[in-house]
């Protein structure tokens, strides 16, 4: 039999170390879970991911990314998060705050001035002017469909032509506000807002697979959006026009991003550690509290009870339900084809769920939310 030298038998467990942890070690109930969601015709699969203190103990695919061509659900499988970009745009709008290009109470109409005139529902003018903070935490008044097939400059335009539903600040709605605040940044940084995004956050922090525009291979390996089939338990596929770039024409800073768990996973880790990221620093210590804290105060808003809003972000205040596992003070955000993403302050923990379906009720009070966050919340207890 072949003997080692003293020195290498001391060395080879440290060479073998990185391919050992290469895969992330996996909580199996949350993939028997999720293949059982996928049995019962509930999502045809997913991708989840957990990160606690700084390090990914939980990243699986289970199920299809395609039913139709038998499309295995992989790691890098691509899913367009829709209103999981609006955290993403309130850090480009923080990003422009730290440089002092702007601030968070200046009227949104002095750089956008087709706001200057916007009107409430009576035709009266509002009693103050809307600011950046009202955009980023739904309280603008506005209304509206956060959708557009026209360029980012003439969504802003369109949202100022809408009366507005209330005096800004007095209520909350869940509005285009996002989409206003893209804008001001495009507007402020003289950049086009996916070329800000880019330069300053998804190419340093290693998001390469975080675009409004997929490319043909990542077209390839986006999942289908499913939405209930005819029968009970069946699926059948739905559209989405976020994932054909032909028909996107301009970024949309409230829905229009496509991206991986592993992509998300680094911007929420950035967030959790203060607006660090391998030495870098994205956002200062006050902006990234300034968005995680509540800016709704006693304000009833959706979507699920306990909660109340940030700036781009949703915050658990008092944890109940679908939140119950969760620490107060939890931050994150769902989009419309069930995908949701939390961190968890107190716990040190990050919560990725990707799954694509529409049709079946509020995505942020699903069971698959709850059973993904419950499953990976018991097993970092045990």
């Amino acid at each position: 039999m072949r003997r080692f030298s003293p020195l290498l038998a001391l060395l080879l467990p440290l060479l073998l170390a990185p391919l050992a942890s290469a895969e992330a070690p996996q909580i199996s109930p949350i993939s028997a879970a999720m293949q059982k969601f996928a049995a019962e015709g509930k999502i045809s699969g997913a991708v989840t991911l957990v990160a606690k203190e700084g390090k990914i103990i939980h990243h699986a695919a289970d199920g299809k990314a395609n039913l139709e061509t038998d499309q295995p659900m992989k790691k890098e499988t691509m899913f367009a998060i829709a209103s999981m970009t609006k955290p993403i745009t309130a850090t480009a709008v923080m990003m422009l705050v730290d440089e002092g290009k702007l601030s968070l109470d200046d009227p949104v109409s002095k750089y956008l001035p087709e706001f200057a005139d916007v009107k409430l529902k009576d035709g009266k003018a509002p009693s103050r002017p809307i600011t950046f903070r009202d955009c980023m935490s739904h309280t603008a008044g506005f209304q509206g469909s956060q959708s557009f097939e026209t360029s980012l400059a003439d969504a802003a335009k369109d949202v100022a032509t809408r009366p507005l539903l209330f005096d800004p600040g007095s209520n909350w709605s869940y509005s285009p506000g996002l989409t206003v605040a893209g804008e001001a940044v495009e507007v402020i940084s003289g950049m086009p807002f996916e070329k800000f995004l880019e330069t300053r956050l998804f190419q340093p922090l290693g998001m390469n697979d975080t675009t409004f525009y997929p490319n043909e291979e990542q077209r390839a390996r986006t999942a289908q959006i499913y939405s209930p089939g005819d029968q009970p338990g069946t699926l059948k596929p739905s559209g989405n026009a976020y994932s054909d770039p032909s028909k996107v024409k301009g970024p949309n800073p409230s829905a229009g991003l496509v991206t991986t768990a592993a992509d998300l996973v680094k911007f929420y880790q950035m967030m959790l550690d203060g607006g660090v990221a391998s030495g870098k620093r994205y956002l200062s210590e006050s902006a990234v509290a300034e968005m995680t804290k509540l800016q709704t105060g006693d304000l009833k808003t959706g979507f699920t009870a306990g909660c109340g809003w940030g700036l781009g972000f949703y915050l658990v205040r008092e944890p109940q339900g679908v939140t119950g596992m969760l620490s107060p003070g939890t931050f994150g955000h769902g989009g419309a084809f069930g995908t949701q993403g939390w961190i968890d302050p107190d716990k040190k923990m990050i919560f990725v769920l990707m799954i694509q379906r529409s049709g079946f009720g509020n995505g942020d009070d699903s069971d698959v939310r709850k059973a993904f966050q419950t499953l990976a919340t018991d097993a970092v207890k045990q």
